[in-house]
């Protein structure tokens, strides 16, 4: 019980850190990471909130990706409802300020990158499913039989290309998130020395 616990724990930090790491990335004004550039443009587009758009765009993804065989936990059910409900907290009561000036803008993309990378580190490590964009991303490369990282990139170009198209906020920032998340993750699982393929989700 008391590992279950842990467990548990650990997922919710894990949650809570990587809303914490997009609002972030958000406040730091200089254009939004490829995702959250669609979330953006869904809420300018219908006038929802930028995490309620987060949460129906995550329960869209996961239908198709049980439609497509994959499996959902507790941690999918939690990554889709409660990082949307937290980043619209965070957003609404200023938590993070917005960045003054481009180079803190730069400084804070950055950070907020680590920061979501540490936060998989502790959402994927707790074990209880993967997030409904991973989910997706799995699908489909078990599905096409091409490697992880080019489904990923085709994903994230749609969600990009949908967003732009809806007046979704891009920019440098944009270019930087698509980019240096991969490195931010891979520095955060060398340091931590954590294996994701080593995880057995439940």
């Amino acid at each position: 019980m008391n590992l279950y616990f842990r467990r548990l724990i650990r997922l919710f930090l894990g949650i809570f850190l990587y809303a914490l790491g997009i609002v972030v990335t958000l406040q730091a004004k200089i254009g939004y990471a490829p995702w959250d550039v669609f979330h953006d443009g869904l809420s300018k587009t219908t006038g929802i909130s930028f995490g309620t758009a987060s949460i129906i765009v995550g329960i869209v993804i996961i239908i198709i990706a049980v439609l497509l065989g994959e499996k959902l936990g507790i941690g999918t059910i939690a990554n889709i409802i409660l990082i949307g409900l937290i980043i619209d907290i965070l957003l609404a009561i200023g938590f993070i300020p917005a960045a003054p000036n481009f180079i803190l803008g730069i400084l804070m993309l950055i950070s907020g990158l680590f920061v979501i990378a540490f936060a998989t580190f502790f959402y994927m490590g707790s074990a209880f499913g993967s997030g409904p964009r991973d989910s997706l991303m799995v699908a489909l490369t078990r599905i096409t039989r091409l490697p992880p990282g080019v489904c990923r990139s085709a994903i994230e170009l749609i969600a990009l290309c949908a967003g732009w198209l809806l007046g979704g906020e891009v920019g440098i920032g944009t270019v930087i998130s698509a980019v240096a998340i991969g490195f931010c993750i891979q520095i955060t699982f060398t340091l931590l020395k954590f294996c994701p393929t080593d995880v057995k989700h439940q």
